[in-house]
């Protein structure tokens, strides 16, 4: 693609999505930025006519997210890439969790970033080509005690797309795009700020001496992450466009970012194929005779 493309970023106040905004309008490209709040998003960027600014809550009804597309496409006619970045992490555990605590945490993570990508793909078959963008968690694949909701919420992101994936692929869309986006820990703004670990009002005992040690794990996790967000940020922009480090490399699915992202998802798949090869002798011999 030789003209700017135009990129729809979600939660740009923070995190990737504030430093994704830069590094994409230093290559030419046109961005479309949103927040909840867009007040800090004007503190945050510089006034540019490659810059458009929309205030998009992605924990906001169906028919709201879908008036906010519509807006989007106002601006220049077409968005090329959709990065569905905005979440956030509930930390608590299971069993001190309600199910309105789980609908809260799919709602922002996983209805919004689908309704989101629905109502921007008709725009993108009807141009037949585009990127979608989900920003996933390596939590996905190994789960840690009290962010098992937040995992559970990006297992269900990365699913969710690798489906969309073949679904366009074999309607005649190939040139429609995925990118699962699994990053490790980065040190940014929402580490620094954190979400605290949510505790009932009457909390089970039982669970009061595993509460404090996770409390500690975690704020010692958020104030001592490895990686660095704006390589990161940098990578991503290169495999959409084909360029710097991924020049030459083809097209994948899927985008770990961080060492410890690498190590926990090939251990994940070690796992896995060690139970089928455990059981396989049996499991392969299960068909109606």
């Amino acid at each position: 693609m030789d003209a700017p493309r135009v990129w729809f970023i979600t939660g740009t106040s923070s995190g990737f999505g504030r430093r994704l905004v830069p590094s994409i309008l230093r290559r030419g490209d046109k961005v479309i930025a949103t927040a909840r709040n867009i007040q800090s998003l004007h503190h945050i960027f510089p006034p540019s006519d490659n810059l458009r600014i929309l205030e998009l809550d992605v924990s906001s009804d169906e028919a709201t997210i879908k008036l906010k597309a519509e807006q989007a496409l106002t601006f220049w006619g077409k968005i090329d890439v959709l990065v569905n970045n905005a979440g956030y992490s509930l930390k608590i555990l299971v069993e001190d969790a309600t199910l309105a605590d789980f609908r809260t945490q799919f709602q922002t993570n996983f209805y919004g970033p689908a309704a989101l990508t629905n109502a921007l793909l008709p725009q993108m078959r009807s141009r037949k080509e585009g990127t979608v963008v989900m920003i996933g968690s390596r939590s996905s694949w190994n789960p840690i005690p009290a962010l098992s909701i937040y995992a559970a919420s990006k297992a269900a992101l990365r699913v969710y797309s690798e489906t969309l994936a073949q679904e366009l692929s074999a309607s005649g869309f190939p040139n429609i795009r995925l990118l699962i986006v699994e990053p490790s820990g980065f040190r940014t703004e929402q580490n620094v700020l954190g979400y605290p670990m949510q505790v009932p009002t009457s909390p089970d005992p039982a669970y009061d001496s595993l509460r404090a040690r996770i409390q500690a794990n975690l704020e010692a996790l958020d104030l001592n992450q490895s990686g660095d967000p704006d390589k990161a940020v940098e990578l991503i922009v290169d495999v959409v466009r084909g360029e710097g480090q991924a020049e030459g490399k083809d097209w994948s699915l899927y985008l770990p970012l961080g060492r410890d992202a690498n190590q926990d998802i090939g251990t994940k798949c070690g796992k896995m194929l060690t139970a089928v090869k455990t059981w396989r002798e049996v499991t392969d011999h299960l068909d109606i005779e």
